[in-house]
């Protein structure tokens, strides 16, 4: 109604907070935004204020009017459509500055050219006015939201080559030795990469396994001590003992197996040779 502010906010009409965990940046959705509008903006978010594509200012925690200059209307119309008010030329765009998580994860390739999964989980925060309209003028959204998904649709390769770069040099036992350099690694790429956009990168978590889970049950054998031969052969075991098989022991030992008062097979034709008035072969 002409003569009312409209309060522009990111509560839903049910009080509801739209930037959860997940929502780097939110778009507000109504065609509201008039001078005069009054911008709410929270303890724990920026807002980008847009007008024709400039940017216009950016706000930190508190409510403030919207008091821009922008072209005059024919004074009649202005007056007879809009209440003096000028129609909404404005986007806002809330950006929030809470430490957020991302997750990806993905595939790469020891030196022996075998699969190793990946899970890196990495924090982020926009910190200053600055990064908030770095964002916004250089990450891409659709819809009205630009979520942590997003997000890393655009940092997910750079990870990706980071951890190649290292596991591809690094034999597959000696990857995990290497956790705290790959992490190190990982961090520097995100880091440079996501200060273009304006956000802070503030921790990284690696963790790399082998995607075989044969591979990683021979692995974790080893590390008990165990050969390769042994370790194998620890591991039939274990698989013999899941189907019930009773000479499960014995592979583990390495030793034979023979079931007491049975003779062993044998040949049926060095049976009949031996046999009482079997004739003699040359």
């Amino acid at each position: 109604m002409p003569g009312i502010r409209s309060v522009i906010s990111t509560l839903a009409a049910n009080g509801e907070e739209t930037m959860g965990p997940e929502i780097l940046l939110w778009h507000y959705p109504s065609n509201d935004i008039m001078n005069g509008s009054l911008l709410t903006v929270e303890s724990n978010h920026f807002c980008v204020l847009k007008s024709r594509g400039a940017i216009l200012n950016v706000y930190e925690t508190g409510q403030f009017p919207v008091e821009t200059p922008q072209r005059p209307l024919i004074g009649s119309i202005q007056q007879a459509f809009y209440g003096g008010q000028s129609p909404w030329q404005y986007e806002a765009l809330y950006v929030n500055k809470a430490k957020l998580v991302v997750r990806t994860q993905g595939l790469a390739l020891s030196r022996e050219m075998a699969e190793m999964t990946y899970d890196v989980d990495y924090y982020v925060h926009v910190d200053t006015k600055d990064g908030a309209i770095a964002l916004v003028q250089h990450m891409p959204y659709r819809g009205h939201a630009l979520t942590t998904k997003d997000l890393n649709e655009y940092a997910g390769p750079v990870v990706e080559q980071a951890i190649n770069q290292m596991v591809q040099i690094t034999p597959l036992e000696a990857v995990n030795e290497k956790i705290s350099d790959l992490t190190q690694l990982v961090f520097g790429h995100l880091q440079d990469f996501l200060k273009v956009y304006g956000i802070t990168l503030n921790t990284v978590k690696v963790l790399v396994r082998p995607s075989d889970p044969r591979m990683k049950a021979l692995i974790a054998l080893k590390a008990f001590g165990l050969t390769e031969h042994e370790a194998v052969r620890y591991y039939t075991a274990m698989l013999m003992a899941e189907k019930g098989v009773v000479s499960a022991p014995n592979m583990a030992a390495g030793l034979p197996f023979n079931i007491g008062g049975v003779l062993p097979n044998v040949a049926v034709a060095s049976m009949l040779d031996n046999a009482p008035g079997a004739p003699k072969t040359e």
